[in-house]
């Protein structure tokens, strides 16, 4: 992130963070603008349901489908790079829509391959934008950024496909296509002038494959984002259905056509509401563009609607980035989008279904029962609150002086730590081995095992094990302060004269002798961290 004096709360007070976003913004008013003409034209196209609500399929499936890899990418790679090349991607894509709309050669499924392209290099983009804002902004003032985001978005949203309906009723899909491409342009050229300051890694750069399993692993070991992502995908498959079947609604209910679609979509407003009152708001809402033939009414009712939406998801959102170190937030931010758009591509495809064989109505019933559903998991499993974690990296580890000389890809490394406890407080050792069993499995360590002494039952040995030495450096590489307060516990109901011993080994087979290393008992040390 760059200097710039005291810090600042308000996101604004850092020039980057301010020129990304306007940037971004008229770059979402041009996307916005597209996605108009492309339902738009779907639906002079082909009277099908299901080919109108694949457009919203097509632009949402490859988050599904490539956002992981996107996010792995980000982690490991430069973020600045992969958005440019992103937007250089969709800048392409669009023009070549826009040349072929005007030729006139435009097809129900040429324009969803279209529209999927353009959803891939926002697949590409998004988990580095999203990563990005930590290093526009600091820490404390990054909760105001990601809900000023939602705010651009809920602008964007609120004019933009409203200007899209004027554009396409007036000169044409070819046209709203071509303002889009040009709406990259911008944001390329704050991008190309921005110079993050990138700090160096003495570790070498993780496998793509490795680097999503890892991130995958976090999120599973991590309660709070496994808990946001069974929420976003519920809330996608529900949230679905209202930009889904818009364009129906326009067409068939209200008989209007591309300005009314267009006044439709701008009616996502924003709201300061709970998750909870969101859903309720956006379930409300979209059952009101379902049963109503009055465009006053609809529009009140999609300003419901629309505000649920934004809160939903900024939250959502905002939970993750503050639940996620630096390493895996990209990553992290995947899943999420994942998750959460995913469950709109499979939503988006089953109201289709659902409203050729039942009928528009019955389809938004069964969205509402859907976010209805996603109301319940968070009665049960609310949201966690995160003001107080502090998930910047502890930096108290330091690789230790080894006597047996290896490399770096050496290994498996086996590590066990020996503690010496009270029978009184083995409930609450156990207690804390259990975090501690989660936190080293989600930072990578693999085989974990708690072991008791049979003859000295005071005695307990933790043992974990990973593939080199560059991973074992890795994994305590990614400790961080919340981490730091499982090892105090540890420590703190550890008994004896020193702390909990260390003992670091390296694996090795019998018939295979040891190439480049000297024979040497096992190193053992006091642990500067247990």
């Amino acid at each position: 992130m760059e200097s710039e004096g005291p810090i600042s709360h308000s996101p604004f007070h850092y020039a980057i963070f301010r020129d990304v976003w306007i940037a971004n913004l008229a770059s979402r008013f041009g996307g916005l603008i597209q996605s108009v003409g492309a339902s738009w034209v779907m639906v002079s196209l082909s009277p099908s349901a299901l080919l109108v609500s694949l457009v919203q399929a097509s632009t949402t499936l490859p988050i599904l489908l490539f956002a992981l890899v996107a996010g792995a990418l980000a982690d490991t790679y430069d973020r600045r790079r992969l958005m440019i090349l992103a937007q250089l991607f969709m800048l392409v894509v669009s023009t070549v829509l826009a040349l072929v709309a005007w030729a006139g050669m435009l097809t129900p499924w040429l324009l969803l391959l279209f529209t999927f392209l353009i959803g891939s290099g926002a697949a590409l983009n998004g988990p580095a934008w999203q990563a990005s804002v930590g290093e526009m902004v600091p820490r404390p003032a990054l909760p105001a950024a990601v809900a000023i985001n939602s705010m651009g978005f809920n602008i964007a949203r609120s004019v933009g496909p409203a200007v899209g309906g004027v554009i396409v009723a007036a000169a044409g899909a070819a046209t709203a296509f071509a303002v889009n491409a040009v709406s990259y342009l911008g944001l390329l050229f704050v991008l190309s002038r921005w110079r993050p300051a990138i700090a160096p890694s003495t570790l070498p750069r993780e496998h793509l494959g490795a680097a999503m399993l890892s991130g995958v692993r976090y999120a599973a070991m991590s309660p709070v984002i496994a808990g946001v992502l069974a929420r976003a995908t519920v809330f996608g498959i529900g949230a679905s259905a209202v930009p889904a079947l818009m364009p129906l609604a326009a067409h068939d209910l209200m008989h209007g056509g591309a300005l009314t679609y267009g006044l439709l979509l701008g009616q996502r407003l924003s709201s300061e509401a709970m998750v909870r009152w969101a859903l309720v708001a956006l379930a409300a809402g979209g059952l009101g563009m379902g049963f109503s033939t009055i465009l006053p009414l609809t529009l009140a009712a999609l300003a419901i609607a629309g505000a649920g939406w934004v809160l939903a998801l900024s939250t959502f959102n905002v939970t993750v980035q503050m639940s996620a170190p630096r390493w895996v937030v990209a990553r992290a931010l995947a899943l999420y989008q994942m998750a959460a758009f995913g469950g709109m591509a499979i939503g988006s495809w089953l109201w289709g279904i659902v409203t050729e064989a039942q009928g528009l109505e019955n389809a938004l019933l069964g969205a509402a029962a859907a976010l209805a559903m996603c109301l319940a998991i968070g009665i049960a499993r609310p949201l966690a609150d995160l003001a107080m974690l502090d998930l910047d990296p502890l930096n108290r580890w330091h690789a230790p002086e080894i006597a047996l000389a290896i490399e770096d890809r050496s290994g498996p490394i086996v590590v066990s730590i020996e503690y010496r406890i009270d029978d009184a407080c083995v409930p609450d050792f156990l207690a804390a081995m259990a975090e501690r069993r989660r936190v080293r499995r989600r930072d990578g360590a693999r085989n974990w095992t708690l072991m008791r002494d049979l003859e000295t039952p005071q005695l307990w040995i933790e043992r974990y094990d990973v593939p080199t030495w560059t991973e074992y450096v890795r994994h305590n590489s990614r400790i961080t302060q919340a981490d730091a307060a499982i090892g105090a516990r540890l420590r703190a109901l550890h008994i004896g004269p020193e702390k909990p011993v260390v003992r670091r080994l390296i694996e090795r087979q019998t018939d295979t002798p040891p190439i480049h290393e000297t024979l040497a008992e096992p190193l053992t040390d006091v642990a500067r961290q247990a």
